[in-house]
């Protein structure tokens, strides 16, 4: 379908105008292309062609709008870093409207009423690392916020220390109504009304099934904690770190969305923090169910006046118990393991196994990927060679051995259940850093190569075979800021 003859639904504004506020972009100077996804493309039936049009660069430069579209920014409050702040919001997005269920939103597109003395625009790295990060997580079957396409430009901000070039990436996601969301009108008057109003909205794009049922607030409820917990188990058997775990971005749709600081795990450490401003380890790595759970609560509160308090926390006891069995469910499958076969979650060798992870001192990933291919436990070269200790890993091996004589399965049938689940490339900050220093000079290959990686985890990728390697040690765990 051509750019033309796209037609975007308003669905919004039958909201309380407290909720939003109309606004024009702010436009970039000069902006160029660097990369635009098919996939996504494919989700709103976009022509591919299109998006190398000069039509298509003032559609995300805000210069051009869509058939019925009338953009927007969203007002919410959130809890951050455990502290409630009543009004926050769209400080530099600004949503374009609903496409095949898809609504719209540019990043980057300039200050808002919400921007609370920001400039509004997103430079090149964050929106780069949030580009190719949304697709990589998309491709392992972790529920998120996809990116169509991004562009640089000749507009300067100024972050941290040094002046870099604005950019814009088009997101995309079922829903950007957020838990702070129901905290902004849970904290207004007359806030029962709205409150309706936003989960029947929010009901209507992502629980359609709840629409005339009973209880369907509750229900709605119930859902979103069973979809968090085995997002969150998803996150945490591929060693992700959101950084910034706030109920502002914490998505109704049970999705990863706002990509700040962030991290795959590189050398195992259960108490891993990606963000430099985290000083207490509030979103590390292994605080991110307990954190998850917390905000739930926080909702529970939310929606107190439309639900049953009392028997939302109830259901809350079933939050950690769900993320736990989809978690040592995955992490089975990442072992080869059948654990339902066995009748043993086999929970003693997975914590064992984080416990050796971490003293042998390992890139988490490339051991499962490496452990995807081995053929006999005489030769263990591939994975203790890449360990800077080989004994805890030895005795885990031993172990290891012991369950799956129990099981009765070999070598092939372990390989071809873990192949499914261990990709050889899980992209990395230092290998998005590459891409982004490469980009600030006006060289957009490697954005676009790392677009097909994270795509496409599973593949050979010869030529970037130095990819699925560790990652070098200088470059490892490295902390991000919120500009990142």
């Amino acid at each position: 379908m051509k750019l033309n003859d796209l037609k975007v639904d308003m669905d919004y504004f039958h909201m309380d105008t407290k909720l939003y506020e109309k606004l024009k972009a702010t436009p970039l100077k000069n902006p160029k292309l660097v990369s635009f996804n098919k996939q996504a493309c494919d989700l709103i039936d976009l022509d591919y062609t299109e998006c190398e049009s000069k039509e298509f660069l003032e559609f995300m430069n805000g210069v051009k709008s869509l058939e019925n579209q009338d953009s927007f920014s969203m007002v919410y409050a959130g809890h951050q870093f455990g502290y409630f702040v009543p009004q926050l919001g769209d400080g530099r997005a600004i949503n374009l409207g609903k496409i095949n269920s898809w609504q719209l939103q540019t990043k980057g597109s300039g200050p808002t009423k919400y921007s609370r003395q920001g400039d509004g625009r997103a430079v090149l790295r964050s929106s780069i690392r949030e580009y190719i990060m949304s697709e990589a997580m998309h491709a392992l079957n972790i529920p998120t916020t996809r990116a169509l396409a991004i562009i640089d430009s000749d507009t300067f901000a100024h972050r941290e220390w040094e002046k870099e070039s604005c950019s814009i990436v088009m997101r995309m996601s079922p829903s950007w109504i957020r838990i702070g969301t129901f905290e902004f009108f849970a904290n207004t008057q007359n806030s029962k009304e709205n409150l309706i109003k936003l989960a029947d909205y929010v009901i209507e794009q992502n629980y359609p099934h709840l629409k005339d049922v009973d209880k369907k607030y509750e229900k709605m409820f119930y859902s979103l904690v069973d979809k968090t917990a085995s997002m969150l188990a998803k996150w945490q058997a591929y060693g992700f770190m959101h950084g910034v775990m706030n109920t502002d971005n914490f998505s109704m749709a049970g999705l990863t969305i706002d990509y700040g600081p962030f991290a795959f795990m590189d050398y195992f450490d259960k108490n891993s923090i990606c963000n430099h401003t985290d000083a207490e380890g509030r979103y590390s790595y292994n605080n991110q169910p307990y954190v998850a759970r917390w905000n739930l609560i926080v909702l529970a509160n939310a929606l107190k006046e439309i639900c049953d308090e009392e028997k939302l926390l109830e259901y809350m006891k079933t939050f950690l118990p769900q993320h736990e069995n989809v978690y040592l469910e995955l992490m089975n499958q990442k072992l080869g393991l059948n654990a339902a076969k066995s009748g043993s979650s086999n929970l003693d060798l997975i914590l064992e196994l984080l416990g050796a992870l971490e003293s042998s001192k390992i890139d988490y990933n490339v051991f499962f990927h490496r452990l995807s291919s081995i053929n006999s436990f005489d030769d263990l070269s591939s994975i203790l060679d890449i360990s800077v200790f080989q004994e805890p890993l030895k005795d885990w091996f031993d172990s290891y051995k012991v369950v799956c004589e129990k099981q009765e399965n070999n070598f092939e049938q372990r390989i071809e259940i873990m192949k499914e689940v261990n990709p050889k490339y899980i992209i990395k900050n230092y290998m998005l850093q590459e891409a982004i220093e490469l980009a600030h000079e006006g060289d957009y290959s490697l954005v676009n190569d790392l677009l097909k990686i994270a795509q496409n985890p599973f593949d050979e990728h010869e030529e970037f075979d130095r990819y699925s390697k560790p990652t070098p040690m200088e470059f490892a765990n490295i902390k991000l800021s919120c500009s990142s």
